[in-house]
């Protein structure tokens, strides 16, 4: 049997063997006394812990688990069955919120594992021939397709390339390459197709460490989890004299008892690691790869954070900043037409214009004949008007900026802000938006 379904099992029979005793306590019912019905609903969990402890202690390892085991053994010895089943309760419980935990951390991963490149289209004597990806070598040309992504780590060929690397760097912009430049398995080509050579395996190229460290991460100790083993060895002898020495000077051994289930450690074995591990899955639900559980709990000690560049902190998405339109022209109707036109946009840009123009409450209307120019821009009709928008050279040519634009340009041209042209019916009032990322 699964062992996740067995610790599910163990906890379903401990919680419905406490009910059931309780109710049997509470209303009278002579089917079987409630300590016969709690010893029963606690002894599968005891059962299934020592043969736990026996299996480590085969390999060499001693947890603080043993004093859980111990308490729950002795109250079933003195009579006490109602605490043994709470303490199994406690137990199993956490043993099945460790299991959540891992489970939610394997699905990310498996998404990261489901994202990962599968083949390459690598160009050879007789043409293209599509591989698996672990055929690739290294000096392979490769050809990338748009809207694919890298299959390995290599060199860009080609002249020019537009690739968005935010799955790798987290950057929100797609990032332009020239010939020689490194290029990144796992991030997406979005301008045209080029051809690259591989400078590295699949296996040694970037997205397949970024699953490997996530993986490791997911397995590893953080360090207050490794404190609470080590002092396991102390642990469990100085509680066993610490109750002995309550059974001594008391003459009950229910202190004894007592002893040993406060200090049973199910909060410290199971709630740490429960807490580890649903951090470094949500963290990498949100795009944060944490190197380790060590780096999540190192975090509640950082007080100063320095980064490289300003450009690495960002939203994950645009902010309008500003728009300057022609001289008698109006700014709802160019964003509007814009974010029209931007519906049938696949650019990381579009889906936050279009944001942006519906908080303000503006109606899009349903773009037609629309042509992308890939790393360009894009043109349509919208309303029954010719709507282009991209870059400058795509809506204005080779032709200069206009006087009124002119202001603005200079005030943003060193900040890490993106400059979004419109024209409008036949480029006759190049509209110019500003957008922070």
């Amino acid at each position: 049997m699964n062992e996740s379904v067995l610790r599910r099992a163990l906890l379903i029979i401990a919680v419905l063997g406490l009910a059931l005793g309780l109710g049997v306590w509470r209303n009278g019912i002579d089917i079987a006394s409630p300590d016969t019905i709690w010893t029963a609903a606690t002894l599968p969990v005891v059962a299934a812990l020592a043969i736990s402890i026996l299996r480590d202690f085969w390999i060499g390892r001693v947890g603080v688990d043993t004093i859980a085991l111990v308490s729950m053994s002795a109250a079933l010895l003195l009579g006490q069955a109602l605490a043994a089943v709470v303490v199994a309760i406690m137990y199993a419980g956490g043993t099945v919120l460790e299991d959540l935990a891992r489970g939610r951390a394997e699905r990310n991963l498996r998404a990261l594992t489901d994202r990962a490149p599968r083949v390459a289209h690598r160009k050879s004597a007789h043409g293209t021939e599509t591989v698996a990806i672990d055929q690739v070598a290294v000096g392979d040309e490769l050809l990338v397709r748009a809207g694919e992504l890298l299959p390995v780590d290599g060199v860009l060929i080609d002249a020019s390339a537009q690739v968005d690397e935010s799955t790798v760097t987290g950057e929100p912009l797609p990032e332009r390459r020239g010939a020689g430049d490194a290029l990144r398995s796992g991030t997406v080509n979005v301008g045209e197709v080029f051809v690259m050579r591989a400078s590295a395996i699949a296996d040694k190229s970037t997205y397949a460490a970024i699953v490997r460290m996530v993986a490791a991460a997911q397995t590893a100790k953080a360090p207050l989890i490794r404190i609470a083993d080590r002092f396991a060895l102390l642990l469990l002898p100085a509680t066993l004299l610490i109750a002995a020495i309550a059974w001594y000077l008391s003459g009950d051994p229910i202190r004894a008892l007592a002893v040993l289930v406060v200090a049973t450690p199910c909060p410290l074995i199971l709630a740490a690691p429960v807490a580890f591990i649903g951090g470094v899955s949500r963290a990498a639900r949100a795009g944060i790869l944490m190197k380790g559980s060590a780096a999540l709990e190192a975090l509640a000690q950082i007080r100063t954070a320095i980064f490289d560049k300003t450009g690495t902190l960002t939203l994950g998405g645009a902010e309008l900043i500003e728009i300057d339109v022609a001289p008698g022209q109006g700014t709802d109707e160019p964003l509007r037409l814009l974010a029209s036109l931007e519906q049938a946009s696949h650019h990381v840009l579009a889906d936050s214009i279009v944001r942006i123009a519906r908080h303000g409450n503006l109606l899009l209307s349903q773009p037609c004949d629309v042509r992308e120019h890939r790393g360009e821009g894009l043109e349509g009709q919208v309303d029954g008007m010719s709507v282009v928008a991209g870059s400058r050279p795509l809506v204005l040519g080779n032709g200069p900026l206009p006087n009124w634009a002119e202001s603005g340009e200079s005030r943003y041209r060193d900040t890490q802000v993106l400059r979004v042209f419109v024209a409008i019916d036949g480029h006759k009032h190049p509209e110019h938006l500003r957008v922070a990322i």
